[in-house]
């Protein structure tokens, strides 16, 4: 079921499968800046990411001495969740354990994914409860946004281009054939300091990640003035990744706490890299900021 919640200047609309973020529209002009979702390319528009980001080694974890399975992002995304709250220019979406999230995680939790509006910026905000009173919970969450590209009748894909909010070095995850953490870093190169161009054959292998990077990044075209600028300052990486060896025509810009496994090794939950570890009744919060226009 979808859910609407719109300002002076932005129209909302967010899945209750997933709580995904399902349209951003602004209202002066109609103007749809995220991708709608083509089976072509993706079908997917702006997932969530829980309890991990990224894939596993072998589709699998361990932890406590048993070995579980869990799907590439996590479950949440596919989980239809319950509206907890909602306003006029805000919703929240709720989802804890249950049989299918025990039998491939087995913790307490409640997450809860909030959108709300301010001006021409979506706030997503992501809030984990670990509800148990004597485990730690192990976990990571991060979004999955796609946008259009082109946003402007008469562009081009390559017309576009990425520039971080400053000139800090990122550094590259380097990833193996088959999309996993080689465990190597490297400086990526970028433009004029800050800027990488698009171009299609730069996902021929998969995603790219950074780490180290500015926190902040907005999405431009040489040709018009529209914009998409994504803050995320409390993410330790950064993706971007359209469907490989295609001319898809949006690119996802990915903020996550976390980054896929190393190539070759099955994960313990209790030592996989970058997660986040919350004591008992304990509680987190994590917010990215959309801005378009």
């Amino acid at each position: 079921m979808l859910y609407t919640i719109e300002n002076d200047t932005l129209r909302v609309q967010v899945n209750d499968l997933g709580a995904e973020l399902w349209s951003v529209q602004t209202k002066t002009d109609n103007c749809e800046y995220l991708w709608q979702g083509d089976a072509t390319y993706w079908s997917g528009r702006a997932i969530n990411l829980f309890p991990i980001c990224g894939r596993l080694f072998e589709g699998k974890y361990t932890y406590n001495g048993e070995t579980y399975e869990m799907r590439l992002h996590g479950f949440l995304r596919n989980s239809t969740t319950r509206v907890s709250a909602q306003t006029a220019t805000a919703v929240s979406f709720e989802l804890t354990e249950n049989a299918e999230t025990l039998a491939q995680y087995p913790f307490r939790f409640r997450i809860t994914v909030t959108y709300s509006l301010e001006g021409n910026t979506v706030h997503h905000t992501f809030r984990v409860e670990n509800t148990d009173s004597e485990n730690t919970l192990i976990f990571a969450v991060g979004g999955h946004p796609g946008f259009n590209v082109p946003l402007t009748e008469g562009e081009s894909f390559e017309d576009y281009y990425v520039e971080f909010d400053s000139d800090k070095q990122p550094q590259l995850v380097e990833m193996s054939d088959t999309c996993f953490d080689t465990g190597h870093r490297r400086p990526f190169p970028m433009e004029e300091g800050n800027r990488l161009s698009l171009r299609h054959d730069l996902f021929n292998i998969d995603a790219i990640f950074l780490t180290y990077m500015s926190d902040g990044i907005t999405l431009r075209s040489r040709k018009s003035d529209k914009f998409v600028h994504l803050y995320y300052p409390d993410m330790n990486a950064l993706g971007f990744w359209h469907k490989p060896r295609t001319d898809a025509p949006y690119i996802c810009i990915e903020p996550w706490y976390s980054v896929p496994s190393y190539d070759g090794e099955v994960d313990d939950l209790s030592t996989k890299q970058l997660m986040i570890h919350l004591a008992p009744l304990d509680e987190y919060e994590n917010t990215f900021d959309i801005t378009v226009g």
